[in-house]
């Protein structure tokens, strides 16, 4: 988006018809994630992420067949569903597909106490040179057990998926989320440190498997369900 009035088209419409619809049709947590920002005067484009879990690929195909039958959600969206091409409530769309990790099969709520907004969740992208590496990528956070490594550290990863769709592929993409930004802080502290990290980072069969890291801040809406 690029306007204030196009985020406040999409933040109601979200808040008041998309979850409220996705919680009707059996997906009951959804979470809305806007970015982090610093300084407001460099902000070129406004962002807000949705996360929805789905049990099966076919639930992707389905979910636009739920929503049209929704004669709530109609109502409820009709001004950003309905609005004129001269007055659309955003710039772009994009849709990234995710599958769940071998090792973690289910997404998880975080176990948080801070409010929303003093929250730092971080969605990090791994993308890969090849799909080859990728996939020994994928390896490193199962067999490898880096999930685990999290897991132990109380990382408090809502996810983990490989790309299936989407723009900057080949990749995998996880989020993980800390009270503060502090908390962040700490947690990678400890992650650098700790002695198993060292040495499966150093493993021969898990070199250059990463070609960039896209790391980006994110903060859960007020209406979030998490």
């Amino acid at each position: 988006m690029k306007t204030d009035a196009q985020e406040k088209t999409v933040d109601d419409y979200l808040q008041k018809a998309y979850l409220p619809a996705l919680h009707r049709s059996g997906i009951t947590k959804v979470g809305v994630f806007k970015p982090i920002v610093g300084d407001q005067a460099v902000v070129i484009e406004k962002l807000i992420y949705v996360f929805i879990p789905l049990k099966s690929f076919n639930g992707v195909l389905e979910l636009d067949e739920k929503l049209a039958k929704d004669k709530q959600y109609a109502i409820d969206g009709k001004t950003y569903l309905d609005a004129a091409y001269t007055e659309a409530p955003y710039e772009r769309l994009e849709s990234i597909v995710l599958k769940a990790f071998e090792d973690a099969p289910y997404f998880m709520l975080p176990n948080l106490k801070s409010p929303m907004k003093e929250r730092v969740y971080e969605l990090r992208s791994y993308e890969a040179p090849t799909e080859k590496y990728f996939k020994n990528k994928v390896q490193m956070f199962n067999k490898g057990d880096e999930i685990g490594l999290f897991k132990r550290l109380n990382f408090n990863a809502v996810f983990y998926g490989e790309v299936i769709a989407g723009s900057r592929m080949p990749n995998l993409m996880y989020l993980t989320t800390f009270e503060n930004k502090a908390d962040r802080d700490a947690h990678w502290k400890a992650f650098s440190a700790d002695e198993y990290w060292k040495k499966l980072s150093a493993m021969p069969e898990y070199q250059h498997n990463v070609s960039k890291n896209d790391t980006k801040f994110v903060y859960p809406t007020d209406y979030s369900d998490f």
